[in-house]
C-alpha cells in the first residue's frame, strides 16, 4: 500500500519526495544543507552528479510503501528510466535548520 506524499511524517522528506516526484531540481537543492552528503547502496556518491543522472535526468520518482524512524526512513519504488522500478531504502539526516544534510539510498 503507497502512502501519499501529502501524509508523510516528517515536512522535510516530504518536501524532498514532491521535489523529487514533481522533477523540482531547484526546489530539491534548497532542501539540502550546505555540504550535504549522500551514499547508493553503501558507497559515497558525489551527490550533484548522483542527483542529476538518477533522478532528474531520468525521470525519478518515488512511490512510498512504508515509513519509520519519524518518518526519516523510508522504503519505496523507486522507478527511473534507467533502471526502470526497484524497491529501495531511502533514510534522512536532518539538521537543526530543518535541511538534509545526508541521505542513503539503495535496493532494499
Amino acid at each position: 500500500m503507497t502512502i501519499q506524499t501529502t501524509r508523510l511524517s516528517d515536512p522535510v522528506v516530504r518536501a524532498f519526495v514532491t521535489a523529487v516526484n514533481n522533477h523540482d531540481r531547484e526546489g530539491f537543492m534548497a532542501l539540502l544543507a550546505p555540504g550535504a552528503t549522500m551514499a547508493d547502496d553503501g558507497s559515497d556518491r558525489d551527490l550533484a552528479d548522483w542527483v542529476d543522472r538518477e533522478i532528474f535526468s531520468t525521470h525519478g520518482h518515488i512511490e512510498v510503501d512504508n515509513e519509520s524512524n519519524g518518518g526519516r526512513a523510508l522504503i519505496a519504488r523507486y522507478a527511473n528510466d534507467t533502471w526502470g522500478e526497484m524497491r529501495t531504502r531511502w533514510s534522512f539526516t536532518v539538521d537543526d535548520d530543518g535541511r538534509i544534510s545526508r541521505f542513503e539510498t539503495g535496493q532494499a
